[in-house]
C-alpha cells in the first residue's frame, strides 16, 4: 500500500470530520471514532473520488468502515 495514497486520505478525513491527523489509523471507524453519519460519510467519499479521479459503486460503499477500507479500496482501483 502506497504511503503516499494513505497520507492523503487522512489528510483529506482531517479536514472534513474535523480531526487532528496524528489521531487516525487504518483502524479509525468512520461511524464509531469520527462520529459520522451516513450523509457525513457520503460527502467524505465524493471528495475522496474527485481527489483520486475515480467513481466508488454503490454496492461497494458498505464495505467501507474504516480508513484502511479506504486505503485498500483506492489502492486497488
Amino acid at each position: 500500500m502506497s504511503n503516499s495514497i494513505r497520507d492523503k486520505v487522512i489528510r483529506l478525513i482531517a479536514e472534513n470530520a474535523g480531526a487532528a491527523e496524528d489521531t487516525l489509523t487504518d483502524s479509525t471507524s468512520l461511524q464509531t471514532d469520527l462520529e459520522l453519519d451516513s450523509l457525513d460519510i457520503m460527502d467524505l467519499l465524493l471528495v475522496l473520488e474527485e481527489e483520486f479521479d475515480m467513481q466508488i459503486p454503490d454496492e461497494e460503499l458498505g464495505k467501507i468502515q474504516t480508513i484502511g477500507d479506504i486505503v485498500n479500496y483506492i489502492s486497488k482501483a
